[in-house]
């Protein structure tokens, strides 16, 4: 019987079974940053856990079939330039940078922070994949032949 990439059956089932829970948590933590202890950091921690996961039960082969790098490549590169182009709405609205352009809500509501939650959410989708990159590119990292591939 061939061996398969990535760890045992067991782990592989574990896995499957509570990834979703983890970026589910994730988002979680990114969406109530405002309201309690969390926020984009935070929560983009979390998500980069959940694809680390997938990464050491599955494999590196398997998380190149499973995520469309390509487009989450574009997406972390996009997320800097959204946080920047929001603080800059700031500045253009006569302000300081990242200065608040929308209205605040009602108190303790999800959506009562203004522009705080984008932020958070675009901080979460940087700080989560440029550390899973940064992670697969250890993975793939081979020490043998160094830097010159």
């Amino acid at each position: 019987m061939g061996r398969t990439p990535g760890m045992t059956l067991i782990v592989k089932t574990v896995v499957r079974l509570i990834v979703w829970l983890i970026f589910l948590y994730g988002i979680y933590i990114i969406l109530h940053g405002h309201l309690s202890p969390g926020g984009g950091f935070g929560g983009g921690v979390v998500l980069a856990l959940g694809f680390l996961c997938v990464l050491l039960a599955y494999g590196r082969a398997f998380i190149a079939e499973w995520l469309p790098l390509p487009f989450l490549r574009r997406l972390d590169y996009s997320s800097l330039m959204l946080f920047l182009a929001a603080g800059l709405m700031g500045m253009a609205a006569g302000g300081a940078f990242l200065r608040n352009v929308l209205a605040k809500g009602h108190l303790f509501s999800l959506f009562s922070a203004g522009l705080i939650p984008i932020l958070n959410i675009l901080i979460g989708i940087k700080v989560g994949l440029s550390l899973f990159f940064a992670v697969l590119a250890l993975a793939e990292f081979d020490p043998e032949k160094g830097a010159e591939e």
